[in-house]
C-alpha cells in the first residue's frame, strides 16, 4: 500500500475512534431524560442510540423482558434488526462483485438473475439490479408466516422460487418492497463462494468488525437473550408478549434475520463507508443503482437529495420496530429499536423526528 492511501485510511480511522471508544464522555444535544421521556411519553420501550457530531450516546427505557425483570440495554440483550439488515446483505454482493472482477464469474449490476436462477420465472429479463432496488416484480407473500419449523437456508430460497413460479407476480420496473429479491440475493452469494450466507456474514461483517452482539438469530448463543416484543394496550404496558422465534427467522435469510444492538448497528454502517467493509465509492454504487425507481437502493432510503440515509424494520405479527435514519457522513441520526409500541410504522418515524429535529435541527426527514 502506498504511502498515501496508508496515511489517508490511518486518519479516518483515527477520526472515528472518539465515536466508538469514548462514548461515555460524550454529551449530546439529546439529554438522557428527553430521550427517555419520548419513550414513557409514547407509551413504548426500547432503546436509541444518539448521534451527534460523530458522537454517540446509548439510552435505554423499560424492559427487554418484562417477566423477568431484564431492562432494555443490559450487557446480554440484542434486538432483532428486521430489515436493517438488507444493506448488508446488499454489501456482502458489492464486495463479492470487487472480489470477482477479471475472473469468469465476474458480474455487474447488469447481470441477468438466470445465470444463477435458471429456472426462476422472469429471470433471463430480471437483473441483479432490479433485486437490489426491489423493482424485479418478485412477490413471495406469508414470507413471514410460520411454517411451524426451522428452515435451511436452502429451504427458504427454495420457498421463494417456488411461491414466485406459482403465483402472480408484480410489473418488473417498477418498486415493489418485498423479502423475495433479497433472500434471492443469498442464493446468489452461497454460489458466487460456495459457503452459507452466515458464513459470510460472520466473516464479512461480524469478524472484520469486531463485533460482539451481532448474529444471525439462529446463531444467538444461549448465554445472550433477545428482547421481548410488547403491545401498549388498553393503556397498560407490556401486553401481548412475541418473540421473533427462530423458525420465523430462518424464512428470512439476508432479508430479516439479523439481532445486533444500535452500537453494533452503528459500527456496521461505519464499516459500509470507511473501507473496512465498502469503501465510500462501493456505498455510493450500492445505493444509487441505475434500476432504482424511488430513492431506494441497496438496503436503504437515499433521502433529501442523498443528505439522509433511511430503513425501518419489523416483522408481520411482532411489535418489534427497527429504525435508522442517519446524515450521508454518519456524523448525525439515530439508530432506534423498540420492542414495546403502539405504533405504526409512520407514527413512529414522526415522533423519532422530534429527536432527529434537536440533533440537528431541519436536517433529517419526517418520512
Amino acid at each position: 500500500m502506498k504511502f498515501r492511501e496508508l496515511f489517508a485510511k490511518v486518519c479516518l480511522s483515527a477520526s472515528l475512534l472518539p465515536a466508538l471508544a469514548l462514548p461515555s464522555q460524550v454529551h449530546a444535544a439529546v439529554t438522557t431524560s428527553a430521550a427517555k421521556a419520548f419513550f414513557r411519553g409514547n407509551n413504548m420501550a426500547g432503546t436509541v442510540l444518539l448521534v451527534q457530531n460523530g458522537a454517540v450516546k446509548t439510552v435505554n427505557y423499560g424492559y427487554a423482558w418484562f417477566g423477568r425483570r431484564v431492562s432494555n440495554g443490559a450487557a446480554n440483550v440484542t434486538y432483532p434488526a428486521a430489515s436493517l439488515q438488507k444493506v448488508i446483505t446488499g454489501a456482502m454482493i458489492v464486495q463479492i462483485m470487487n472480489e470477482k472482477k477479471h475472473t469468469k464469474q465476474a458480474f455487474s449490476q447488469y447481470t441477468k438473475v438466470s445465470r444463477w436462477y435458471p429456472k426462476l420465472k422472469n429471470a433471463q429479463k430480471v437483473t441483479l439490479g432490479e433485486l437490489l432496488t426491489q423493482t424485479s416484480g418478485y412477490l413471495a407473500r406469508g414470507s413471514e408466516d410460520s411454517r411451524g419449523w426451522v428452515q435451511s437456508e436452502n429451504s427458504a430460497i427454495n420457498w421463494v422460487v417456488n411461491k414466485i413460479n406459482t403465483t402472480k407476480q408484480a410489473k418488473r420496473g417498477q418498486f415493489y418492497y418485498s423479502n423475495a429479491n433479497y433472500i434471492l440475493l443469498v442464493g446468489i452469494i452461497r454460489k458466487l463462494t460456495g459457503h452459507s450466507y452466515s458464513y459470510n456474514f460472520n466473516k464479512r461483517i461480524v469478524k472484520r468488525l469486531g463485533l460482539k452482539q451481532t448474529y444471525i438469530r439462529e446463531q444467538v448463543p444461549k448465554k445472550t437473550m433477545q428482547a421481548v416484543s410488547y403491545a401498549y394496550l388498553w393503556k397498560r404496558k407490556y401486553q401481548q408478549p412475541v418473540s421473533f422465534t427462530k423458525t420465523v427467522a430462518s424464512q428470512l435469510p439476508g432479508a430479516a434475520n439479523m439481532c445486533t444492538t444500535p452500537l453494533e448497528y452503528y459500527k456496521i454502517m461505519l464499516g459500509l463507508q470507511n473501507g473496512e467493509v465498502l469503501s465510500q465509492a462501493d456505498f455510493n454504487y450500492l445505493t444509487h443503482l441505475k434500476s432504482r425507481k424511488t430513492t431506494y437502493s441497496g438496503g436503504m432510503y437515499m433521502k433529501k437529495g442523498g443528505k439522509v440515509k433511511v430503513a425501518f424494520g419489523s416483522i408481520a405479527g411482532e411489535h418489534y420496530g427497527s429504525y435508522v435514519q442517519l446524515s450521508a457522513d454518519n456524523r448525525n441520526g439515530i439508530i432506534m429499536f423498540v420492542n414495546e409500541r403502539s405504533q405504526t410504522e409512520p407514527q413512529i418515524k414522526s415522533l423519532a423526528y422530534t429527536l432527529l429535529d434537536q440533533i440537528q435541527p431541519q436536517t433529517f426527514t419526517i418520512s
